[in-house]
């Protein structure tokens, strides 16, 4: 007699092998969590191997796939990276908010070998959510093709690539997982801990700085527990300790670079990278060192004359082009931040005369001092009037007034501050407007009828985010993190100024959907860094879209945890923003250069992905962010 299995997956199929839809039967939203422009299931491979695939549904509530590979020619076949592929479409594309958070998903992939898995969380939040777990087999990576008429809407279909494997005639190779529903991100952990074939690998800090200890903590079902284990960092062999049937790593001054920590028990083996940088002051000094001596323009009679432009790393040259995202404005205005921030506690000379001819050229070119009307580029142009610029022409004067203590540096921000507002600014999530302090420097300056009246917008503009809630108004992109971001920390900043219990209540609504956007993979790219994937295309040289792991802007969602954390002294929330800030930190080289965008993807649309993009363009937010962690 066949056991009845209660099942709450409700499956749709096209053809044997493909899947069109996988809902919970219980979902109010009937959420279809495959959809995609391919089917779930699609299976590429090399010519000469015949592919099946089995599936059951399991006593434990799971959906079982096995896919299977066989050589039926007379000749040996070669599988190399990316040559064997199978379709995941996990829905995580952006519509408005208000679909989005109940019909798409977050899908935080790790392709860590025989470790593997998916982490589908819908992005509002609200369980079940869907996951996978590779139980047979090997996954090295994964690639995207994305619908390019969506622009930045759509991350795109997600391909698992199998990894390399040979096959003599008549052999067969398989892949087998299982995907089942969870509550979260700590349910989902715990449910990878039910698998004999799954190891868990989770270090106290994926980026750290020289001198500070490297600590892994590894832990493994219980089956695996008396079976032989092998470690090895970078292929050499490792010391570690077996304390209360969980291994331990810990070591400390290695060089910085990258470090590959490999685990092997009983036969499965995973992995986890981990990144070493020189201290930030080090690091921070040779980015600014970069900055003004190879991405500063020096040329008279030029509008560009001062400015802070992108650097080639592959050309080794400076790059201007009045195209929006690679001009004279915008985001770069963040190398003039980064430097101000530097030397308000370092002396430089040459960094001071560079940053004050940098200050003419913002006043000559970028801002009207009698308006505050901020420009988009050079020759006060604004064929693109964005709202963007003018926190972040405002947090540059603010930064520059903490310097130099030059009270016209406040009036300035004042000035860009009005003129925002008076753009319309209430109805919009600047990225980056620290309300309290800019406040509080007002206050302390005696310009109280300044700091009045922007008091004023800042409460009108934190009531209109409150009145749009979770059904974000749509921006450059649908439905992001730093839509999500922004809403969080300027509720944050005004409970600071205000102490009115509202604000930080529905603070908290928002930090929630944005934690859904951050993995927890074991990999100093991808730990607590948010889900980005569209940046390399419009900021960087090879204009490629894909998953960038990380954007500088992933930082910002550290900038919320902690400023949540001092607020609560929630020291989970410390943890949370320390993992964030550190995690962008990788696009910054020990020489001062710098990325703006690792492309992650194996490939995107068939174009070779997994590289650094070659332009030092507008990452240095994330250098300047990690400043009030460290303080």
């Amino acid at each position: 007699m066949n056991e009845i299995i209660e099942s709450t997956f409700n499956i749709e199929y096209k053809e044997d092998m493909y899947i069109s839809s996988i809902t919970h039967k219980d979902d109010p939203y009937k959420m279809n969590w495959v959809e995609g422009t391919q089917f779930w299931g699609t299976i590429k491979a090399p010519k000469g191997i015949d592919t099946t695939v089995d599936r059951c549904l399991t006593k434990h509530n799971t959906l079982r796939e096995v896919y299977t590979f066989t050589n039926n020619t007379e000749f040996d076949i070669f599988s190399k990276a990316g040559d064997t592929s199978i379709y995941t479409t996990f829905n995580d594309n952006y519509e408005s908010a208000d679909v989005s958070t109940v019909k798409k998903c977050h899908a935080h992939i790790w392709c860590g070998g025989e470790v593997s898995y998916i982490m589908g969380l819908r992005m509002g939040g609200e369980a079940p959510h869907l996951g996978l777990i590779l139980t047979k087999g090997s996954i090295k990576s994964y690639s995207i093709e994305r619908d390019l008429s969506l622009i930045s809407n759509d991350r795109g279909d997600i391909i698992l690539h199998v990894a390399p494997f040979e096959l003599a005639p008549g052999e067969s190779y398989s892949i087998e997982w299982e995907l089942f529903w969870h509550e979260g991100k700590k349910d989902f952990y715990n449910k990878l801990l039910t698998y004999p074939t799954y190891i868990h690998i989770h270090a106290e800090n994926y980026t750290v700085f020289e001198h500070e200890e490297i600590h892994v903590q590894i832990s493994y079902h219980e089956s695996l527990i008396n079976q032989e284990v092998y470690i090895s960092r970078d292929g050499k062999p490792i010391e570690y300790q077996k304390e209360n049937d969980m291994l331990t790593i810990r070591e400390v001054d290695l060089l910085p670079g990258e470090y590959c920590y490999s685990v092997s028990i009983n036969g499965v083996t995973t992995e986890a990278k981990i990144l070493v940088l020189p201290d930030l002051k080090k690091l921070t000094l040779n980015r600014c060192d970069f900055i003004v001596n190879k991405q500063q323009y020096h040329k008279r009679n030029s509008h560009l004359e001062g400015a802070y432009l992108i650097y080639d790393n592959e050309d080794q040259q400076i790059y201007y082009s009045h195209y929006h995202d690679h001009n004279g404005g915008r985001e770069r205005v963040g190398m003039g931040v980064l430097l101000a921030r530097f030397l308000r506690n370092n002396e430089n000379v040459q960094m001071e005369e560079s940053l004050k001819k940098y200050i003419k050229y913002i006043r000559r070119e970028l801002y009207d001092e009698k308006t505050g009307i901020v420009f988009n580029d050079v020759k006060r142009n604004n064929d693109i009037h964005r709202l963007y610029n003018y926190s972040w022409l405002a947090v540059l004067f603010k930064e520059l007034y903490l310097t130099w203590k030059d009270v016209r540096f406040l009036e300035d921000m004042s000035k860009v501050l009005l003129a925002y507002y008076k753009q319309g600014g209430a109805d919009f999530y600047p990225i980056e407007l620290p309300m309290f302090e800019m406040l509080n420097l007002l206050e302390d300056a005696k310009l109280n009828v300044e700091r009045d009246e922007i008091f004023h917008h800042f409460e009108e503009h934190v009531n209109t985010i409150i009145l749009y809630g979770i059904n974000y108004p749509k921006s450059e992109v649908n439905f992001e993190q730093t839509i999500v971001a922004p809403a969080a920390n300027l509720l944050l900043e005004l409970y600071k100024v205000t102490n009115d219990q509202k604000f930080l209540t529905e603070a908290k609504k928002h930090v929630e959907i944005l934690e859904l956007f951050n993995g927890l993979q074991p990999d100093y790219h991808l730990y607590e860094t948010a889900i980005r994937h569209w940046d390399g295309y419009w900021f960087g040289k090879n204009r490629l879209y894909g998953d960038t792991f990380p954007h500088y802007w992933s930082a910002y969602s550290g900038r919320v945890f902690l400023n949540l954390a001092k607020i609560t002294n929630d020291r989970e929330y410390y943890k949370k923003a320390e993992s964030s800030l550190r995690g962008v930190l990788n696009l910054f080289s020990i020489d001062g250069s710098a990325s703006c965008a690792k492309l992650t993807p194996h490939t995107v649309n068939g174009i070779k992905g997994d590289f650094y993009d070659p332009w030092s363009n507008d990452q240095d937010w994330g250098l300047y962010f990690i400043f009030d962690y460290m303080d």
